[in-house]
C-alpha cells in the first residue's frame, strides 16, 4: 500500500486573549505536490484582488518546508491588514509547520514532497486598532496551525468520533440541542439578529460570548 499523503485536512481553534480580537482558525491541506493537493497550491499561485496569497516564511530568505502558502479568508482592504498577515501571522504559521516537522508530526524525508493550503482568519477589527496585540495574534496563529497539523495527519477527529459526538456536541455559535430521537434540533442563533435580518454584533462577540454563557442573549 502506497504511504503517500495525498489529501489530509484539518483545522482549529484557538481563542485570543481577554479583550483581544485576536482568535485564530487556521483551516489546511496537506497532500502531495504530484496530486490534487499540489494542483490547488499551484493554482493559487495566482492573485486576485483582496486576495492576496503569499508563501510562509520565517524570515527573509527562510521560505519552511512543506511549501505552506497562505489565504486569507477575509478580503484584504487595507495596507494595515496586510501588516497583520504577511507579519505576526505568517510568521506564526511558517514557525509552525518547521516545528511541526522537528517534532515528527509531518515526516522530514516527506517534506520536499508535500504542500500546505491554509486559510486564515484575521478579524478586520484587528486591523483597524492600533493597539492591537501583535504578539497574541502569533500566539494564536501558532497553537492553532500546529493543532491543524496534528489532527491533519492523524486524520482526527475520526468519523468514529464525530458519530459518538454527533447528538453531543453543537456548533459554539449556536444554542441549537437536539431535541429529540429523530435528530431534529431546536433553538436559535446566539448572534442576534437587527431590523435588517443580518447580524447586529460582531462574529468576534459571538465566539467569546459563547464561552461564558449559556446560549441565550
Amino acid at each position: 500500500m502506497s504511504d503517500t499523503i495525498w489529501f489530509r485536512t484539518g483545522e482549529a481553534t484557538v481563542f485570543s486573549s481577554e479583550g483581544q480580537g485576536t482568535d485564530a482558525m487556521p483551516e489546511i491541506l496537506i497532500g502531495s505536490v504530484k496530486g490534487p493537493a499540489g494542483n490547488a497550491f499551484a493554482t493559487l499561485m495566482g492573485q486576485t484582488e483582496g486576495h492576496t496569497r503569499m508563501f510562509a516564511i520565517r524570515a527573509c530568505n527562510q521560505q519552511v518546508r512543506p511549501a505552506t502558502i497562505i489565504v486569507p479568508k477575509v478580503t484584504i482592504k487595507s495596507t494595515a491588514y496586510v501588516n497583520l498577515f504577511g507579519g505576526p501571522v505568517q510568521s506564526a504559521i511558517a514557525d509552525a509547520v518547521i516545528d511541526s516537522v522537528i517534532a515528527g508530526v509531518i515526516p522530514a524525508d516527506k517534506a520536499n514532497d508535500l504542500c500546505i493550503i491554509a486559510m486564515l482568519w484575521i478579524a478586520p477589527e484587528c486591523a483597524t486598532n492600533p493597539e492591537v496585540d501583535r504578539k497574541d495574534l502569533y500566539r494564536t496563529n501558532y497553537e492553532a496551525m500546529k493543532l491543524a497539523i496534528s489532527r491533519a495527519m492523524s486524520n482526527s477527529p475520526s468519523i468514529e468520533e464525530l458519530i459518538a459526538n454527533r447528538h453531543k456536541i453543537v456548533h459554539e455559535c449556536t444554542t441549537l440541542k437536539p431535541a429529540s430521537r429523530s435528530g431534529s434540533l431546536v433553538g436559535t442563533l446566539c448572534v442576534p439578529l437587527n431590523s435588517k435580518g443580518t447580524h447586529s454584533v460582531p462574529y468576534q462577540a459571538c465566539l467569546h460570548d459563547c464561552q461564558t454563557r449559556s446560549g441565550e442573549w
